[in-house]
């Protein structure tokens, strides 16, 4: 089966904007979390990058679905791929065989991806994890390649660590580990995330100023 390319999210309102995404660069994966459980990614799939940022990664879903040990989709996905996408790809969770590595990493790379997220396993680790600035996230690490390039789909929806992904969905990483909120959701939920983050605040303040943790927490 060739390999499919689905139509990708439409600019303008179906596709959250820059200055989306840098509304969202100082929200904690945490917080995402408390509000929205059912967007977390298995944290099992986690940062294999020495990126030291609190804000590790902040992108738009570029959604892969590839079979291992093929890997067509991901070869496709380089000419699609650009500045402010995160390549999202659906590995089916199988560890056996790398779906990406050094090379095809360091394109999206150089192409300004803000980063990338595999279910599933990628290899040459020396290179891909030691740019600061393109954070990679996997299920495992392995150096055995794929050996063959026909199947696979690019922008269509994915399953990522249980939870599905869309084109153009905002993906949001730190060393805590990833959420992504379908573009609705990541316009809807803003406030709530800064309001938390505000309540937060005030626990810290707070415990800070000698206040009881009991009429801090409101027990």
């Amino acid at each position: 089966m060739p390999v499919s390319v689905f139509a990708p999210a439409e600019p303008g309102p179906n596709l959250l904007s820059d200055a989306d995404l840098a509304a969202w660069q100082a929200v904690p994966v945490s917080v995402v979390v408390d509000l929205e459980p059912r967007q977390q990614i298995d944290p099992s799939i986690s940062l294999k990058t020495r990126a030291s940022d609190t804000r590790i990664l902040l992108g738009r879903a570029l959604t892969v679905a590839c079979p291992p040990p093929d890997f067509g989709a991901v070869v496709h996905a380089l000419d699609h791929a650009g500045p402010g996408d995160v390549v999202v790809i659906a590995a089916q969770g199988q560890t056996d065989t790398a779906v990406i590595g050094e090379i095809l990493g360091g394109h999206l790379r150089a192409k300004g991806c803000a980063g990338l997220v595999v279910d599933g396993a990628v290899r040459d680790i020396d290179a891909l994890g030691g740019w600061a600035d393109f954070p990679v996230y996997a299920r495992a690490i392995n150096p055995r390649g794929p050996t063959s390039a026909n199947d696979g789909a690019l922008f269509a929806p994915v399953e990522v660590g249980g939870c599905v992904v869309s084109p153009g969905d905002l993906i949001l990483g730190d060393a805590d580990g990833l959420v992504a909120l379908p573009v609705a959701l990541a316009r809807n939920r803003l406030q709530a995330a800064q309001d938390k983050l505000a309540l937060e605040a005030q626990w810290i303040d707070g415990l800070a100023a000698g206040k009881p943790a009991s009429e801090v927490f409101g027990l």
